[in-house]
């Protein structure tokens, strides 16, 4: 197996695991816990340090495997997409690969296609006002 199958594989086992309820009550509880410590340790620098030190890592590291995950999702959904578009006749396959495109291209792109959707109402208003 692969590096980056096995890392697909952890991404996907620690995003399921870092979703579910339990883990956040967990997590819950490890606050509280440190919290209560607080007096035991005088409210110490060291004390504070504790959760300051974890919760960094853990967002740190989190960024990365959510950023993975959705890199992934995105790309899939991206693909999916695009075999609607290949596969379906009256479609136009320009849109195929518009991902790659800059914002202001995107832009330009959403504001034609509403700019046709709006003149296809405008058709569509007219057949029904003329009974059609």
């Amino acid at each position: 197996m692969s590096l980056a199958q096995r890392f697909t594989q952890f991404a996907n086992a620690t995003a399921h695991a870092t979703g579910r309820p339990l883990t956040f009550v967990t997590c819950c509880a490890v606050v509280v816990i440190w919290a209560a410590c607080g007096p035991v340790f005088g409210f110490s620098d060291t004390w504070q340090l504790v959760i300051n030190t974890g919760t960094t890592i853990i967002t740190f590291l989190m960024v990365f495997l959510i950023q993975n995950t959705q890199n992934r999702d995105s790309a899939a959904i991206q693909v999916k997409l695009d075999e609607l578009l290949r596969s379906h006749r009256p479609a136009s396959n320009d849109f195929i690969g518009v991902e790659h495109l800059t914002e202001d291209e995107l832009e330009e792109l959403r504001t034609r296609c509403e700019e046709q959707a709006k003149v296809v109402r405008r058709e569509h208003a007219k057949k029904k006002k003329s009974g059609r």
